[in-house]
């Protein structure tokens, strides 16, 4: 499982940590708290204190319900932090979470390693051709509908067996725009109820007949504090027996907003094995 990152080739045999830096007012757990500046730079340093090998940067709220960002807006909110992240941290690996391809293309001129499109391209048809160009690294995670209407009642036949042929499906399409380095995200919580999030879990080694690179982003999400009967400040508990049940069934990275814990769950799994 080895990737490229601006020329450096990265082993995801050994899972890493990717910090979830939202620059947003509205995000469901931490929507407010790093969209000044200064903020956004002490939080971004204490995840890469604590273990982070990827800071996700992600300025338009995805959650269900949320009201859309415009573009500008967008760029606005991550140019600014990108490039004074880049000047402080510059050998962290900093993704995008946008599926805008003209965001993706201003991210990735200013240095900026990976894409990560909730999307999987569906958004924005330029946006795979876009992070082609560039050589880097793409995020391709399965939505249903959009964070608009997504959670109004999802259906499947099988969630596993569509999820997969919608896999096969997009990958072949990021190839064929002369994207390498695919890594899949199955999208827990977009366009899914709780049950399907747990079918999902339960049977994520099945996304290794992909032989992809695997992403998991169940911080704190409904599927733990609905499941729970809690708020999301209470679910990291719950986020990190899930996130040791993702490792242990073939994760290469956890996108979380606690990094210090993933990082446990990393560094005892890996010691177990």
């Amino acid at each position: 499982m080895i990737i490229n990152l601006k020329g450096s080739l990265v082993d995801l045999s050994q899972p890493k940590i990717m910090g979830v830096l939202n620059l947003t007012p509205n995000s469901f757990y931490d929507g407010g708290r790093y969209n000044v500046l200064e903020r956004a730079v002490v939080q971004s340093e204490k995840m890469i204190r604590e273990g982070a090998f990827f800071i996700d940067l992600g300025a338009c709220s995805t959650q269900p319900g949320a009201a859309e960002v415009n573009e500008e807006e967008e760029k606005k909110r991550l140019y600014p932090v990108l490039e004074k992240l880049l000047d402080e941290f510059p050998e962290v690996h900093y993704s995008i979470d946008t599926y805008r391809s003209t965001v993706a293309q201003g991210c990735l001129s200013r240095g900026a390693s990976i894409i990560n499109d909730i999307s999987g391209g569906q958004f924005d048809s330029k946006m795979m051709d876009t992070v082609g160009n560039f050589g880097a690294p793409y995020i391709l995670m399965h939505i249903a509908g959009t964070p608009t209407d997504m959670q109004k009642n999802p259906k499947y036949n099988n969630i596993v067996q569509e999820i997969l042929y919608y896999f096969s499906e997009r990958v072949q399409k990021a190839y064929n725009s002369g994207i390498n380095d695919v890594i899949i995200d199955p999208g827990f919580g977009f366009g899914k109820t709780i049950e399907h999030n747990y079918t999902l879990l339960k049977n994520f080694d099945l996304f290794q007949s992909l032989e992809l690179p695997l992403m998991v982003g169940i911080s704190r999400k409904s599927m733990i504090y609905k499941k729970l009967e809690i708020t999301p400040q209470e679910a990291l508990n719950g986020t990190t027996v899930l996130n040791t049940l993702a490792l242990y069934k073939g994760a290469n990275i956890l996108r979380v907003h606690d990094v210090k814990e993933a990082k446990e769950c990393c560094d005892l799994l890996q010691a177990l094995q």
